[in-house]
């Protein structure tokens, strides 16, 4: 069974238990082992529940489309009373909660087995998953010297290993989308409230955090989009309606779109020639789909680094309110959080009140700004990251200066200069695994859509799945194992 299990996604494996020829204990039992095999390279999986996910199956799954699967929660959000949390860091170690979060009971009542947590950098700061309390860097299957990305790197990084076919993700400013590039995944972030934040948060980061999931197919990540999505009681706003499922829209191709691409960063920076390969195969293959493929000109300045500094500032407080309210009123031993976390919270300290109504509003303008960009464009193709993953230590978040971590020459948003426009903007977002370099590093290719065009979106990619199918590339790595640099 091992053997099947490695070749099925999430739903090829539900159907072997709906006919019964897998049992929930049978594919825990392989995704144990397969942990215990391939975990110790990756670092990427923590907190294991199993007693916890044997008593879930005895006491009977939801009869949910993925009824018995293996599934991983990343380390981070998901708050749920069996499983201990770290958030990253070791200043939260061992945390519990007291309640179950929206998102979490949803992925329950699709039936999965959650048996463990996966790694995340601490509070989510980075594209890179190398927290201390995990005593070490989460590592990229596909080269081990290379990062699986962040935030939800563990759970890219098990996806992509084979160790489970789907896990938990969240995405803040790319923290779904960037592991997905790394690691040759699926990582479609939805419009902004097309999934719960509650019941304790409204929103997250000033609306731009949202849920999100690492697949291997298309259609686990639309079936799990199907599965969780729509409001909370209670939430403050929702995402406009769909036409029709996930699932179903996947299955259909979408009208010729106007398809627009970009071989520099919405600011003109360069990209990597890998990089630019790739976006230069997807257009190529959407022409030949009978789409109109045309290079992307806004016709004006989206001044996307004044949205990227609102960012900050708003990620500043963020960050400085969880660490505060973790402490409450005990004064901090700085070696319990890393250095960019410490740069977090001085930088907070100078941000004011109204400040940070400003950093809001500019977000907010940030997408109305975008909006008018894409009035000629139904679709913007770049690269997911404007380089390969990096190398691990590249973006080690010892950084003091959180400014310059994140904004400054060589920081995070000249590696990832695409995926939080489209948090600050609400649109729906993915990365497809379509191009590997000449070492064989998955480079990601990013594709995003009008607000609420989630529908619209996930036939696009329907299509480029049927026209360029990438599975047989991840099986390499699923059944050949985790590849040491």
């Amino acid at each position: 069974m091992k053997d099947i299990y490695l070749t099925k996604d999430a739903t090829g494996l539900a159907a072997l238990v709906e006919t019964g020829e897998a049992t929930p204990d049978e594919l825990l039992d392989i995704a144990l082992e397969l942990t215990a095999e391939r975990n110790p390279a990756l670092n990427a999986v923590v907190h294991q529940q199993e007693a916890v996910a044997r008593s879930a199956i005895q006491s009977g799954l939801p009869d949910g489309p993925f009824k018995g699967i293996p599934f991983l929660m990343k380390d981070l959000g998901a708050e749920a009373r069996a499983y201990p949390t770290n958030n990253g860091s070791r200043l939260f170690a061992d945390m519990t909660w007291g309640y179950d979060s929206e998102i979490f009971l949803r992925m329950q009542a699709t039936g999965m087995v959650n048996f463990a947590r996966t790694t995340s950098p601490e509070l989510g700061i980075g594209p890179v998953t190398e927290s201390q309390v995990y005593n070490g860097p989460t590592r990229n299957p596909w080269n081990t010297n290379h990062t699986s990305g962040g935030s939800s790197g563990g759970s890219g990084a098990a996806v992509a290993a084979g160790i489970v076919p789907a896990a938990h993700g969240s995405d803040g400013g790319g923290s779904v989308r960037i592991p997905a590039s790394s690691c040759g995944l699926v990582g479609f972030k939805p419009t902004r409230a097309r999934l719960p934040d509650g019941p304790q948060a409204g929103e997250g980061w000033g609306g731009m955090a949202i849920d999100g999931f690492l697949t291997r197919s298309l259609r686990d990540t639309a079936a799990l989009l199907d599965a969780c999505a729509g409001p909370d009681l209670g939430a403050p706003y929702a995402a406009p309606p769909m036409p029709c499922s996930f699932m179903q829209a996947m299955g259909k191709d979408p009208a010729p779109l106007r398809v627009r691409y970009s071989h520099t960063t919405l600011s003109g920076g360069t990209l990597h020639p890998e990089c630019i390969a790739a976006v230069d195969a997807t257009s190529t293959l959407l022409a030949g789909l009978g789409h109109e493929v045309e290079a992307f000109n806004p016709g004006f300045d989206l001044n996307v680094e004044a949205m990227m500094m609102a960012w900050t500032k708003i990620v500043a407080c963020g960050t400085a309110l969880s660490v505060n309210g973790k402490l409450g009123g005990s004064p901090l031993d700085p070696t319990m959080i890393e250095g960019v976390t410490r740069g977090a919270i001085a930088y907070a300290e100078t941000v004011s009140g109204a400040d940070y109504l400003a950093a809001v509003n500019e977000v907010h303008a940030f997408g109305r700004r975008m909006s008018r960009a894409l009035v000629d464009c139904d679709v913007l193709v770049t690269p997911t990251l404007a380089a390969p993953p990096a190398v691990v230590g590249q973006f080690k978040p010892d950084n003091d200066d959180f400014v310059d971590y994140r904004n400054g020459p060589g920081g995070v948003f000249e590696y990832s200069p695409f995926t939080a426009i489209f948090n600050a903007s609400g649109q729906p977002a993915v990365s497809l695994p379509l191009h590997w370099s000449a070492d064989d590093l998955p480079v990601g290719v990013h594709l995003a859509m009008r607000f609420g065009e989630d529908a619209e979106l996930m036939s696009l990619c329907g299509q480029i799945e049927r026209a360029a199918p990438w599975w047989d590339k991840q099986q390499s790595l699923v059944l050949g194992g985790v590849r040491t640099g």
